[in-house]
């Protein structure tokens, strides 16, 4: 079992830059998360997955890595990571680190010796065209903003690939030589106290890239997930994978690899999509079929569900029309939109009834599959839109209402702080709803006690009851004789429905919410009324 610890337990996302400054720098860094573990410990935190934190130029907030074993002198030492570490394992929590190895910063020395030379041993370790290849504008990352995703290097008189920004050339995957270096990446941090890695951007890690491949329908390498996973379970039997992989649900099996040998747990990019869906407009017929859709997973395998992360929220696999509507509610501003297919806004900004934001912490904590929060959506932190693209969604986390939110003294903090308007960090921060029993902070750390005490959440497959109404999703978890059914509202008016489930009749179900009891009724329906966007967990009980 303690190998399967992931199946249960909030996952909390950190950028350490922007979550506590404690040397006032002006930057966050390990020292102030060190601090800060007791309050994580306090809302039911029991994993950590830390943005890159490795030196970079900073093109892409991090994720253009130039040297893959170091650690941005900004954010502290390698005495203050190791610290950081001991201390979380000393209170129970596990720390990841995101896997970024599709790619690297222009700046990294391998790409420097790369460009200088065709005889140079590195120069195989990215992929590059003499001529500049036909599909040379298509299959982008950041459509809208990125213009190509192969680029002339004048020093190396040729054309690199580039699935992300010009900045951050890919690195040749078929190559053994950068193989055996991504092996020798995962050994690094596992032996530093790493308990997994959020692997980036899996579909482009494992594709084939060459002069002609069709970036649009790519043939992909899945036998090299199997070997992370070998390898990371070999060198620490509880290490895990998290795959960052958007992909449609018929193409999830080879991720997740034959009996589990593949991602331990996958971002649930498909369900999330259609939750948004169903959130915007109160129907829940997608959102049931995707989460039907999702089911069939290895049972060592497990989802990871979140409602906002630290990119847009990506809408690319509903219809135009769905689309559409989800823009209508959540981003109808263009400001407010990005790469022609996504939201980039905070959660609380963009549901604004509290209600609402209340069903959909019920839904994530409750949903098959691990929980995952991004730093200040506990609080229900706001975004800042006049910074550039998914840097909206990345400000500095508001602590209290001391000058620049108690995330640091320093008279300019790294990235703007929220002072102005319904969301600044005078009236949203952790010291004003750590007063507050009925603050979002309090309801998400009772999520997350909930959630504890429901085991069968994470172990068992769900099931999709009948509610014989559009607005109403019931699901039923069975699992070594206990049974939990949650049900949810998504319509703004209260909802009365018939759930019908496996449950014999004349058993009682027990709200966990309230203690109020449902008596199972003949053909094992039971009545339940709801509150507009209301919500219920039921145990049953004999």
């Amino acid at each position: 079992m303690e190998e399967l610890w992931y199946k249960n337990g909030l996952v909390y996302s950190v950028d350490v830059e922007v979550f506590k400054d404690s040397n006032n720098d002006g930057v966050g860094d390990f020292d102030g998360l060190t601090q800060q573990l007791d309050y994580l410990k306090t809302i039911g935190v029991e994993t950590i997955w830390l943005a890159p934190f490795q030196p970079s130029p900073n093109e892409d907030d991090g994720y253009d890595i130039s040297d893959f074993y170091g650690i941005d002198k900004r954010l502290g030492t390698s005495q203050d990571f190791d610290e950081c570490i001991r201390q979380a394992n000393q209170k129970g929590i596990r720390i990841m680190m995101d896997l970024v190895t599709n790619h690297t910063s222009d700046q990294h020395p391998w790409f420097q010796q790369a460009r200088r030379s065709k005889d140079s041993p590195y120069r195989s370790w990215y992929v590059w065209a003499k001529e500049r290849p036909k599909k040379w504008d298509s299959g982008m990352v950041f459509p809208g903003v990125q213009k190509d995703i192969w680029t002339y290097d004048k020093q190396a008189g040729e054309y690199y690939y580039h699935r992300f920004y010009e900045a951050q050339p890919d690195l040749n995957m078929q190559n053994p030589a950068v193989q055996r270096e991504m092996r020798k990446i995962i050994r690094y941090w596992l032996d530093k106290g790493i308990a997994g890695f959020r692997v980036d951007a899996v579909p482009f890690l494992i594709e084939v890239a060459n002069a002609d491949f069709d970036p649009d329908k790519p043939e992909h390498q899945f036998d090299m997930i199997t070997q992370l996973h070998q390898y990371s379970q070999w060198h620490k039997r509880d290490a895990i994978l998290l795959g960052e992989a958007n992909v449609d649900p018929k193409e999830q099996e080879p991720y997740f690899g034959n009996e589990g040998q593949g991602m331990q747990t996958m971002f649930n990019f498909f369900v999330n999509q259609h939750l948004f869906y169903a959130l915007a407009t109160g129907e829940t017929a997608s959102l049931k079929e995707a989460l039907n859709a999702t089911k069939n997973i290895p049972p060592t395998a497990q989802w990871a569900n979140f409602l906002r992360n630290h990119d847009e929220i990506d809408l690319g696999r509903l219809s135009d029309t769905e689309r559409s509507k989800v823009y209508a509610r959540f981003g109808p501003d263009t400001t407010m939109q990005l790469y022609d297919r996504g939201i980039r806004r905070r959660l609380a900004p963009m549901l604004g009834d509290p209600r609402l934001i209340n069903l959909a912490y019920s839904v994530l904590f409750s949903l098959p599959g691990m929980p995952v929060i991004r730093y200040g959506e506990e609080i229900g932190m706001g975004d800042d839109l006049s910074l550039k693209e998914r840097l909206s969604v990345r400000t500095p986390m508001q602590w209290s209402a001391e000058p620049n939110a108690g995330f640091s003294t320093s008279a300019k903090p790294v990235r703007p702080i929220i002072s102005q308007g319904p969301y600044s960090y005078k009236t949203v921060n952790v010291a004003a709803q750590r007063a507050d029993s009925s603050s979002l902070l309090n309801r998400i750390s009772h999520f997350a006690r909930l959630r504890k005490q429901c085991p069968e959440i994470g172990w068992a497959n769900g099931k999709i009851l009948d509610t014989n109404s559009d607005h109403v999703v019931a699901i039923q978890y069975d699992w070594q004789g206990r049974s939990l059914v949650t049900v949810y509202n998504f319509s703004s008016e209260p909802q009365q429905c018939q759930v019908k489930s496996s449950i014999k009749t004349g058993l009682t179900l027990v709200n966990l919410f309230d203690q109020t009891n449902n008596t199972i009724g003949g053909s094992g329906a039971v009545s339940i009324k709801l509150a507009g966007y209301g919500s219920a967990w039921y145990r049953l009980k004999n």
